[in-house]
């Protein structure tokens, strides 16, 4: 545990506890609009978090050889993570510009005037 000064494991540890609040704040996001994409973001967040977790346990244990199987788990939960976060990011972009392509839709029908006989 001496391999990170005491200012650095507080930012480890912090980060790792932010992550869980945004992937909790995002899913109840979720609930309280009822769209899904949201929950896909919340999902997505969880490869990062286990990359952060993997980190965290190596330097725990002083970084040890016979742990560096964490540092490539760490490696590809961050480029995991980084592909569903984009893929997250994608759908929310996608499924909110259906929206506002519906929307102004409506409100073009809404706006058309009516012949009066």
């Amino acid at each position: 545990m001496h391999a990170l000064s005491v200012p650095t494991w507080i930012i480890h540890v912090s980060s790792v506890i932010e992550w869980i609040a945004a992937i909790w704040l995002i899913w109840s996001y979720g609930d309280i609009t009822g769209n899904r994409y949201w929950w896909a973001l919340s999902c997505a967040m969880f490869p990062a978090l286990v990359g952060a977790m993997c980190a965290c346990t190596w330097h725990f244990f002083d970084n040890p050889e016979s742990l560096d199987w964490l540092v490539t788990l760490q490696a590809s939960m961050t480029v995991l993570g980084n592909i569903t976060l984009c893929t997250a990011a994608w759908w929310i972009w996608r499924c909110a510009r259906k929206a506002d392509q519906s929307d102004s839709s409506e409100s073009e029908k809404s706006q058309t005037p009516v012949d009066v006989v």
